[in-house]
């Protein structure tokens, strides 16, 4: 068996190795290293994958998170709902931007952002909802819609985690994570389900106006040169990462049926073990890409459980440990702990294991005897 990777990247690499060396050195060929024909070429070609008029490249997800909410206007002082149970830059970008974060829980089963919460969190000073794609798999967003049409708010999807995951609506119609709100920002870290080779990021639309404006902004402000036409960020995708992502892109779906796959094979191992809760799917297996593969742990403990998986050279992560209402940064005493209940609960319960598009069926089955070993006792 080979050695357990929480991400295999070197793995994936080596299967791809001539694509991706082959694009890169066009790159160094052309020496157009910053916005250069790579760039426009990904552009295009995730704007079909994904179905969506605009996409706008940038240096990485928490800038896209960023330059969105600059984009609609947002004003210091405006409220921005979004969940407790994620990671710091959906937060984080809000703050910097002097809007107030309003943290809300999330749901018990899919850990997404709970539509009661926001409901009860909206008010005349609220301006937008950031609902974050956890894990692999879509927030209800025919609800926030309806929530933020009701209300008049903007939406802003963080989908840093779900990229070509497909949300259902009710009517049976499919649309790609990402391309439903106002705007959708991602991330092309290294480790995502569509990763480049160092820091990325895009942000999505299907308005023209608000594409106009966001293309400015990642560029100083500039629609022509030394022209300044609104405030703007230094924040472009270099070529060498889009020709990474050109290469990827193609078998995208390929990698997301193979995390799939993988989180099938982990389910059916633990369908009998009472206490172990595998993850919950919205809908149809395409809705669920599996950016982790997260388990809780009831009745036994968790922590403990880490560590023994670790001595057994099995890697795992705890995402995440320390809900945001609680982080020093983010603290305000506005916040009840009796509307964190399911948050508070998860950051005790929850374990991701080893997920990537190189897992084999040997190392799953390792994996899934170990921690049912540990469990029985």
């Amino acid at each position: 068996m080979k050695k357990i990777q929480m991400v295999d990247l070197k793995g994936q690499y080596n299967t791809i190795k001539d694509d991706v060396n082959t694009s890169i050195q066009e790159v160094l060929e052309t020496t157009a290293f910053v916005n250069g024909p790579k760039v426009h070429e990904f552009q295009k070609n995730l704007e079909q994958y994904l179905g969506v008029k605009h996409v706008i490249p940038c240096a990485n997800g928490t800038d896209a998170l960023q330059i969105a909410m600059m984009g609609l206007g947002l004003k210091p002082g405006d409220e921005v709902i979004t969940a407790d149970f994620t990671f710091a830059a959906t937060v984080e970008v809000i703050a910097l931007l002097q809007l107030t974060p309003v943290l809300v829980d999330v749901n018990n089963d899919d850990f997404n952002i709970n539509i009661e919460a926001i409901k009860n969190a909206i008010t005349p000073k609220t301006k937008a909802i950031v609902p974050v794609h956890l894990f692999g798999q879509c927030a209800d967003m025919e609800a926030i819609m309806e929530l933020a049409e009701a209300h008049n708010l903007f939406v802003i999807e963080d989908n840093a985690q779900a990229i070509g995951a497909n949300y259902k609506y009710k009517n049976g119609k499919k649309v790609k994570a990402g391309t439903i709100g106002n705007v959708g920002a991602t991330s092309f870290f290294p480790s995502k389900n569509l990763g480049c080779y160092g820091d990325g990021g895009a942000i999505f639309t299907n308005d023209d106006a608000l594409a106009h404006t966001i293309r400015g902004i990642v560029n100083h402000g500039m629609y022509e040169r030394y022209h300044h036409d609104v405030v703007g960020v230094n924040s472009r995708l270099d070529s060498i990462q889009a020709a990474v992502l050109n290469a990827k892109l193609p078998l995208l779906d390929l990698y997301n049926a193979s995390r799939i796959a993988a989180a099938k094979q982990y389910d059916e191992a633990f369908k009998a073990i009472d206490n172990v809760v595998t993850p919950f799917r919205n809908g149809d297996d395409d809705s669920h890409v599996f950016h982790q593969y997260t388990l809780r742990i009831h009745g036994a403990d968790r922590d403990a459980l880490a560590k023994h998986l670790n001595e057994k050279e099995i890697p795992c992560g705890v995402y995440y440990p320390i809900p945001l209402h609680k982080q020093k940064a983010y603290v305000d005493e506005r916040y009840n702990e009796a509307d964190f209940t399911v948050t508070n609960q998860l950051v005790k319960d929850v374990i991701s294991l080893p997920m990537h598009t190189e897992l084999e069926a040997d190392q799953i089955e390792y994996i899934t005897s170990t921690i049912i070993n540990f469990i029985n006792g």
